[in-house]
């Protein structure tokens, strides 16, 4: 993330802790997005591991309850069909990965740091699966933990790796 970026959040008064936190609510950017921003603001690792945790997490129990009404409502709107469509394929797209092992699935879906893959999909796919809160929750919350201490760890070797040759 560029120096202009940042300047321009700390010009609004946002602090680099609450910037890492709020990234980490972000869908699609997550932890894996706010982690390796706050290695770049030089936060303190733990306090930011706990930050994008907190953050990423915030969102589940509201995406769990809320995403079958709302991709209902979706595929019941002709305007908006298309994104209920759109959002039911990407489940059965991944859900081959979650239905064999449940809530290790579910877990494992969340904990691997790659694209497509986090709370948000996992929430929305726990959603979209009728696997129940507290099912759901635990393993999303450790696969959150799990690929923050990823995330920690790859961003600071990259980021000690970078600091060698520059």
């Amino acid at each position: 993330m560029s120096d202009a970026v940042i300047a321009f959040f700390q010009k609004f008064g946002i602090s680099d802790e609450l910037l890492v936190f709020i990234v980490s609510m972000l869908p699609i950017i997550e932890l894996r997005g706010a982690i390796p921003l706050g290695v770049f603001l030089n936060m303190n690792p733990w306090l930011l591991y706990g930050l994008a945790v907190l953050g990423n997490i915030l969102p589940v129990p509201f995406i769990i309850f809320c995403a079958r009404p709302i991709v209902n409502f979706f595929l019941n709107t002709k305007f908006l069909r298309p994104i209920g469509q759109w959002l039911e394929a990407k489940v059965r797209k991944n859900s081959h990965k979650v239905k064999k092992y449940e809530a290790w699935g579910l877990f494992l879906f969340v904990a691997i740091p790659i694209p497509g893959t986090g709370a948000w999909t996992g929430s929305l796919l726990a959603a979209l699966m009728d696997v129940r809160l507290k099912t759901a929750f635990p393993s999303i919350l450790f696969g959150v933990l799990t690929a923050g201490l990823i995330m920690i760890f790859g961003s600071s070797i990259v980021d000690f790796i970078i600091s060698i040759f520059v």
